[in-house]
């Protein structure tokens, strides 16, 4: 008798050309990841030549029940690490049946914005810090902490090794190979500095595909969460006191700013983003403001300002940039529940496309 994780385990490429793809589309909360899978009769690589198909919109919080069909359409395909085989994830954004975005499909006007000639020549690279909390499921309080109570204060956890500071590694290892294998460029992962709290770097990535990479990263976070029986969350201030909260800091370059003299283009679009900061932190994530105090390593959510190595600012750049006179820089100001479908077209089109 074959135990359930044979079967999971079964290698379809033995026996049928047919692949499974898994069908991911954001919610209406606009945090909350969905998904449903289908037959596709052979391996596909191309999300133009896969099926479009709808959902129940009435039960995600995206359509009235008398109206309720939401079209997905395809637009990025990654490997599936769970399945495995020629089986496939597929990124998709949301569509009323008449082909207008509904209102909940952030990737529409980021697409369009991608796609002006002005910002397609600049090639806008993207590094996205995705912190996040694991959590005991049945009293949702961070993982490894004793229930009710606190572990020590913050110093030891940041980068931490041993049972008593780095807690859910196995998770976060996991999710790191499942990522890599799925061809998401995640660069890289380290503890944060509030126990039971990690991050994950997506990028360098271009244009929507940064927005693409992380909510997959994301998605691909939630499975494994869900097997291991721990709750993920993005909150940006899940404990209050005197722990960090959790951002999404956003890394960001241009063509010119990566080129000789960039630093002085750096210089114009920080300038430029300080000028719209109340309609980017608008836009940087529910609950912000519980983050953004002006302690643990954040600027006052009121004050923006700019320095070079100041994990205190609005935006750092980098000791690298300055002294090269080319680079990047950081927009620290992102939660860790923005959609990067938002933050980042907004910060090409302030930097890029915007005119005081």
């Amino acid at each position: 008798m074959s135990l359930l994780s044979d079967l999971l385990n079964l290698n379809l490429s033995d026996t049928t050309e047919k692949i499974i793809a898994e069908y991911i589309w954001i919610g209406g909360s606009g945090m909350d990841l969905r998904s449903k899978a289908r037959t596709i009769n052979g391996p596909v690589s191309d999300p133009a030549k896969l099926p479009k198909w709808n959902y129940d919109g009435s039960s995600t919080g995206q359509a009235p029940g008398k109206d309720s069909e939401v079209i997905l359409y395809p637009q990025a395909i990654f490997k599936d690490p769970f399945r495995r085989g020629n089986n496939i994830l597929v990124m998709c954004d949301a569509y009323t049946p008449a082909g207008e975005p509904i209102p909940t499909n952030k990737r529409f006007n980021a697409a369009k914005i991608f796609s002006q000639p002005e910002v397609a020549a600049e090639v806008p690279w993207y590094g996205i810090e995705q912190e996040y909390t694991l959590l005991q499921k049945n009293v949702r309080w961070p993982l490894g902490w004793p229930v009710g109570g606190y572990p020590g204060p913050q110093g030891p956890y940041y980068c931490g090794v041993g049972a008593d500071k780095a807690m859910g590694r196995d998770i976060v290892d996991s999710h790191y190979k499942a990522c890599l294998y799925a061809g998401i460029n995640i660069s890289g992962i380290n503890g944060e500095v509030m126990p039971g709290q990690w991050e994950f770097q997506v990028g360098p990535a271009v244009g929507i595909s940064a927005g693409d990479e992380l909510w997959v990263a994301r998605y691909i976070l939630e499975r494994i969460t869900e097997i291991a029986d721990v709750v993920l969350s993005f909150d940006p201030k899940p404990i209050q006191g005197d722990w960090n909260g959790a951002g999404a800091h956003t890394n960001y370059s241009t063509k010119s700013m990566r080129n000789d003299g960039g630093y002085e283009v750096i210089k114009k679009a920080i300038e430029k983003l300080g000028l719209r900061h109340k309609e980017h932190i608008a836009a940087y994530g529910e609950g912000n403001e519980r983050r953004l105090t002006g302690r643990h390593e954040t600027a006052d959510i009121n004050t923006f300002l700019w320095g070079v190595a100041n994990r205190g600012a609005s935006i750092r750049v980098g000791r690298d940039t300055e002294r090269e006179g080319k680079g990047y820089f950081e927009d620290r100001r992102p939660a860790s529940n923005m959609d990067p479908y938002v933050v980042t077209s907004m910060i090409a089109e302030t930097t890029i496309l915007w005119s005081p």
